[in-house]
Order: C-alpha cells, then structure tokens, then sequence
C-alpha cells in the first residue's frame, strides 16, 4: 500500500539572481516544506502513518503501530541539530521499535535511524521487510518524475557516471548494492526531480547490502521504499537491530544542479568528518604503490620528492608492509615485517614528519587468509574459519581484539591516519551464517560492529581522519563517509595512469563530484594533461625521483597548481559540459566559492576533438559583480563582468589535442 503522501506545492518563482540563490544557499521555502513534512510524517501513530515499514508476525507495520504504547522525547544535539526520538512498543512481544530522526536548522534536511530492540523475555515472532524509508511522492498533471543517480564504483572508466531515469506510469526501478558493499555497483545516493519545479535528495548510510525501489503507479504517484536488502528474522530476548541511516534534503525552483550543490554543502558542514574538529582541506600527497614496500625504498621516495622540490602534506604506504608470504594480499597477520622495516614503520614516519607531512598507512583487517595468525589462532572469529574469510566485527571479542591491535600500530609506529581497504565481498559471508529464520543478522550486526570499530579508533586518535578505501570506492555510503574520506575513489584509476585513461580520470571527477565533495586519486608521470586531469581534493603523485627522465618541472607547475586551486574544490560543482567519454569532444566544470569570491573552470579538449575554442556559461555568479579572469597557460589576465560569464559565457581556446585549460576568476574589488 503507498504510504503517506508527501504533498508538493508550486515554489515561489525565483526572478532576482542574487549572490545568495546563485551561491545554492537554502532557501525559505525549502525549509518551509522539509517542517511541513516533518509535521505531516513524524506524528502519533494514530493520526498518521510514519515514512518507514515492515512486517512483523506476518502484519504490516500500519495494521500495528496505532495500537501499541507511543512516547516521545526531544534533545537538542547543538545549536544546527535537533533530535526527537519516536518508540513505539508492542504490548504484547515487547518489542520497541525506536525512530531516532534528526532536523537540521540550517538545511532542508532531515534524516533517521531506526531500531528494532527485543525488550522481552521471549524470541519475538518473525521481523521482516524492513523498509528504512517507505514511503510516497505525488506530482501534479503535467510533466514526469526523473530520477537522478550515478553508477558506483566497479572499476571501469565510467565510475560514477551519472543515470537519469524516468519514471513513467507503471514504471518499476531496482538499485542495489553489489556483493555487500553499498557502492560497488551504484552509489546510494537519489536525487527525485517532480514535475512543478520541486524535488527530493535522499541518502542512505549502510556499509552492507541496501536496496531501492521506485515505483510508479498508473496515476500521479510515486512510492519509494529502501533498506537493508534482506531481513527475515526473530530477535532473541536483548537483542537489537538497526535500518540504515536514511537523508530526506528537499528542494524547489526546478534547478536539479543547483539542488546537488546544496547537497554537497550539507555534506560539507554535517556529513564531512572534522579530525581534531577542523574542516578537512585539499590535500596533496604521494605513495610508492609498491606491492611489498621496504623502509630503504619508501625514506628514498621521500627525500628525493624533497629534494626536486615537491613537499607532500602526506605520505601512504600501501599494502603489504605486515608480515606475508611474499604477496600483499596475504593478510591476517598485523604485525610489521621487520626484514623490510628493521627499525619499523615509524622511521618512514619521521622522515615524512620532518617534513612537515602526516603518515598513512593501508590496513585491511577485515580480510583474513588462510594460515595467517587470526586464521590459525581464532578460526571462531572468522567467518569461513580456518580456511580463512571474514573477519566477524558482529563478534564483539574479535572487534575488540582488532581495535586493540589496530591500535598499538597506530601508536607504536606513529601512524597520522588509518587507511582502511576492503577488498572482498562479504556477502555470501553474512547470509552463508543465517539460519532460515535469522536471515539478515550477520549482516546488521556486522555493521553495527564495523561502525564500532571505526568509532573507537577515532576516539582514541581525534586529530586523525579515516581514508575509505574497498577496491577503491566501493565503501562510499553516508555513514562511512562520516567518519572517513575516499583517498583513492577508483581502483580503475591505478591501472590507467596515462594519456588513454585520462577520459576516465575526467569523467570520475564529472559524476562523483555530483554527490561526494572530497574525494582523491593521481597521476604518476610528468604530463600536465594528464595530471590535470586527476585534479581532485586529494590528489596525489607518484614518481621516480631517481629517473633520469622525470619532468621535475611540470610537477612542479601541477603541484603548485593543484595548491593555487585546492581551496575552491570544495566549493559548489557545476558541470559546463555534458557528460562524455567519446574521444573526439570536449568537457569542463566550475568549482565556485562564493566565500572566496571567486573559483576555478577545468576544461579538457580530448585527441580526436576537431573543436579549438567553446564558449563555457558560467553559474553561481554575482551578475552585478567584474570578475578578473586569469589564464596561465597563454598569461592573459581580464576583467569580465559577471553578467556577460552568466549570459554569453567565457570563451576558452585550447590549441593543442589533447589539451587542457584550468582558468581561474576572482572577484574584483
């Protein structure tokens, strides 16, 4: 059955093209409608139904719900947050079920968790098809809805391209997670366009197997309902289980870019991790990307980096610094090879510290091999046992043992951030583990338990942040993207460090600049195309410093350049161009930090474009304002108006195919 109707009404026409509506501030009447939905959705059970479901005993939560015992209580988390906790409990089974929905006051948004915990002496009856969102849009009667999503991450040249689906009478829309890993296959990211110039962003946060569905009925109305793909349980007396996390952001004035861009600056403010309560920055850093490093090698890349005068903010070693049978996957055994590190991790991490830069290291602890010491030690933490397979972070003495051992690395060898990798899939793990009526429990615990871990590790090191890395993107979703950043968004990227897989590079940056702010990847040789094209808030270079051969000047110019532009990559994201990988067009984008005044154009002619010069319409601009315009590439400097880069747009000339451009404006006093 549709749930409650979230009821659309035609938005002010937006006339006046001030800084602020160009900038992708809120709006009034954005906010207005999230508390008019809020009030409509999140009230008495008895006066209306709330946005998420499930079946429990065989009846749908709206047959239930009105009789059991209701409560509410309110908390003001801070002075941008207020969360209003919603329980509902069964009289009879004792099960409480407990919304905890959290409004923002300076954004459209409002999102929620709920739990499912059994506060009775008995196994509840069969709890299934939890919906953490379920429920129903209407559009007017012209017009049809439009989807707008992305693919995830798979390793291929279109990570992160973006999808437009439309939703036509009786149309049924699927997406899921792929293998367990919430962004492998898509990113669980949405943003619904509804016809009279409104629509609707929604974000979920699951690190497991989450699934979507939009579905169109033969009228005027769409019902969307997602969650954890899986649930066919019972709950033993004391246990708890949660939904994912899900993000409601709502939006009018019919511009979907403009929507994402108020999008990205929510996620900026209130989804961004903080280490030691600052705003992440735009990084530039280097790794060796040798498979089984050495201290000698890594000190050496290092000071040679140094020495032809590129300074690193970080340096990472990558897998297989730990004890192994002479390959890096070979992992389950955390301790560091002392062969290879006599003296330890921590003389790379001085070296890198004298410098002035933070050390990163890989870990992947979530994966165990066969005859390493947890397989060996503890098959009955590992899921697949002593064969090897996956560490159970749902089992709270292997969690722990982890934490602790995560832990004394992290101190002992003096270790800034944690990188944590993810490359299996665990979903055949979890569901190999559940009994027929405990279907889906391995996997909510485990997610529970990995968020857990991540947790305490922050706790314990606040000043460092977390990089997500699982095969490269595939761990992306809203809840780990609160406690981590993705240095490295694409594994695909690692393959194709060169002239071909620059498309690739360009067309990431497209499409997951839609939906995630800060995000990383590189480039290793000397060519500025190419370089330029994995411009990214974390961006890093990798290269011989002891190569004849290496063009030490155009690593300088990009690394100077990446750091002229670094701040403005976190501002608001227009795509100039459509998006493509054909090899015979162009594509460029704006960076716009309206706080700066001022931001960055990147513009790319590929090798078989016949096209010299293209004419970019420029977006988030004052119209009233000039703007100085510079171009190091053919050193032109020009004051345009702002009027004229909105309205005619700015006409950029790239001589050479392939080619780039990157032009950036300042506002003119």
């Amino acid at each position: 059955m549709l749930r409650p109707e979230l009821i659309l009404v035609c938005s002010t026409v937006i006339a006046c093209l001030s800084l602020q509506v160009w900038a992708a501030a809120p709006s009034r009447e954005e906010m207005d409608r999230r508390d008019a939905w809020v009030n409509d959705s999140l009230r008495r059970p008895d006066q209306n139904t709330p946005p998420f479901s499930f079946v429990y005993g065989g009846r749908h939560s709206d047959e239930l719900l009105g009789g059991w015992k209701y409560t509410t209580a309110t908390k003001k988390l801070d002075d941008k947050r207020t969360r209003r906790t919603h329980t509902y409990l069964d009289p009879e089974t004792r099960l409480e079920v407990r919304a905890e929905v959290v409004q923002y006051s300076d954004y459209p948004t409002v999102e929620w968790t709920v739990y499912f915990r059994n506060t009775g002496q008995k196994d509840t009856p069969i709890l299934e098809d939890l919906r953490a969102l379920d429920m129903a849009l209407s559009r007017g009667e012209e017009g049809e809805f439009i989807l707008h999503h992305a693919i995830g991450s798979p390793m291929s040249e279109t990570d992160f391209k973006p999808l437009l689906s439309v939703l036509g009478p009786s149309a049924k829309k699927r997406v899921t997670a792929g293998g367990g890993r919430p962004t492998d296959t898509d990113l669980c990211f949405f943003n619904v366009e509804i016809p009279d110039r409104q629509g609707l962003i929604i974000g979920l946060g699951w690190p497991g197997q989450w699934a979507a569905d939009f579905v169109r009925d033969a009228d005027s109305g769409l019902r969307v309902a997602a969650g954890q793909e899986l649930t066919h349980l019972r709950l033993y007396p004391g246990e708890e289980v949660r939904t994912p996390l899900v993000v409601l952001q709502f939006w009018e004035g019919g511009d979907w870019i403009r929507a994402q861009n108020v999008w990205r600056r929510w996620m900026i403010a209130h989804n961004m991790p903080r280490p030691g309560g600052k705003s992440m920055r735009a990084e530039f850093g280097g790794c060796s990307g040798n498979p089984l490093p050495n201290a000698a090698e890594e000190i050496g890349q290092v000071e040679g980096m140094l020495k032809d005068g590129v300074k690193l903010d970080h340096w990472i070693i990558d897998a297989g610094w730990y004890v192994n049978r002479g390959e890096w996957t070979d992992t389950g055994t955390w301790e560091v090879d002392r062969k290879r590190f006599p003296d330890g991790l921590k003389a790379v991490a001085d070296c890198i510290h004298k410098s002035g830069g933070d050390f990163i290291v890989w870990f992947e602890p979530e994966r165990v091999n066969a005859g390493t010491w947890l397989a060996e030690n503890h098959p009955e933490w590992v899921l697949g046992g002593k064969d090897g397979g996956l560490l159970n972070l749902g089992n709270p003495e292997a969690r722990k043992w982890i934490t602790e051992r995560v832990d004394s690395i992290l101190v002992n060898e003096r270790i800034d951030h944690y990188r944590g990798d993810f490359n299996i899939s665990p979903l055949g793990f979890w569901r190999g583990n559940d009994a027929d009526d405990r279907q889906g429990i391995t996997e909510s615990f485990y997610v529970r338990g990995f968020l857990a871990f991540w947790d305490e590790l922050l706790r314990r090191h606040p000043n460092m942040y977390i990089d997500t890395c699982a095969s490269g993107g595939r761990r992306n979703d809203l809840e780990t993207l609160r406690r981590s950043v993705p240095l490295l968004r694409s594994d695909w990227a690692v393959a194709h460090f060169d002239k071909p897989g620059a498309i690739g590079q360009q067309c990431q940056t497209y499409g997951i600049s839609l939906w995630i702010p800060f995000h990383g990847t590189g480039a290793p040789n000397g060519d500025l195309y190419v370089m330029r094209s994995a411009y990214a808030p974390a961006y890093r270079i990798g290269y011989d410093p002891g190569d004849p051969d290496r063009d030490v000047k155009a690593f300088r110019q990009a690394v100077d350049e990446i750091r002229q532009i670094g701040p403005y990559l976190l501002g608001d994201f227009y795509p100039l161009t459509a998006y493509s990988v054909d090899s015979d067009t162009w594509i460029a984008w704006q960076y716009d930090s309206p706080e700066i005044g001022g931001g960055v154009i990147q513009a790319f002619r590929r090798d078989e474009s016949p096209v010299a010069s293209m004419s970019l319409r420029l977006r988030g601009l004052d119209p009233t304002a000039r703007y100085q315009v510079t171009n190091p590439d053919d050193h032109t400097v020009r004051k345009v108006s702002g009027r004229s880069l909105l309205r005619d747009g700015l006409k950029v000339e790239i001589s050479n195919a392939p080619g780039s451009a990157v032009i950036t404006y300042k506002r003119a006093e």
